[in-house]
């Protein structure tokens, strides 16, 4: 059994980078005058601008004016490229399973819900030669995660069928969307705990995982 490709989730499954979006989250919170709740703040793992800009207004309770949003997503961006240059952790067995997967010549894709300015600057961590194809959150319409559009895209962009390819995941909001898409799924909680389902198979890291690992989960 193998895998025609690995597409792989960014914050939180190779880089330990969603406590870092901790820190504009809640200081853009308190700029408005409010707190930024655990629950809230969980809501937003794995999605896109649009989604968090609307959480965040919405539990401050303001109701944003014509250019807020914008100027809101911009602040943002700002601060959080100016977290990521000063170091991005990254998630234990991340870096040795991408590069063990790429020296098998394994087709790998970056599917993230992260705009491509941001991810450009992870990608200086991460490295850009491990990736065929990069899909941010900005590339998809607006049919981001949990919407199977960014791991349908990357499939297109491999020239593959996503229902032979493993994607690998760390949200609930991540994995639906890689499910949706046909693929099968390594999930690796972070943060947040993923519930049981169809094409889901679990490990508490990604110590270990090279494409061997990750071609067996399509033959269960």
């Amino acid at each position: 059994m193998t895998v025609d490709a690995v597409l792989w989730d960014m914050d939180g499954t190779l880089l330990d980078s969603e406590k870092l979006w901790d820190i504009p989250l809640y200081e853009f919170a308190e700029k408005l005058g409010g707190t930024l709740s655990l629950e809230t703040r969980h809501a937003m793992v794995g999605s896109n601008v649009a989604t968090t800009m609307a959480l965040l207004f919405t539990e401050v309770g303001i109701t944003p004016g014509d250019g807020d949003i914008e100027d809101g997503a911009a602040w943002i961006q700002r601060r959080t490229e100016e977290v990521f240059r000063a170091g991005l952790p990254w998630r234990p067995g991340a870096r040795e399973a991408l590069r063990a997967v790429r020296d098998a010549g394994v087709p790998m894709a970056l599917v993230t819900s992260t705009e491509r300015q941001l991810t450009e600057v992870a990608l200086d961590t991460i490295g850009r030669d491990l990736f065929d194809v990069t899909v941010c959150g900005d590339e998809v319409d607006g049919l981001n995660k949990p919407l199977p559009e960014p791991y349908l895209k990357a499939a297109r962009l491999l020239g593959v069928d996503p229902t032979r390819c493993v994607a690998v995941e760390d949200s609930p909001t991540g994995t639906t969307a890689a499910v949706a898409a046909g693929c099968t799924v390594l999930v690796v909680p972070c943060d947040l705990p993923v519930p049981e389902g169809e094409r889901r198979v679990f490990r508490d890291s990604l110590v270990g995982v090279d494409h061997r690992t990750l071609a067996a989960l399509l033959a269960r």
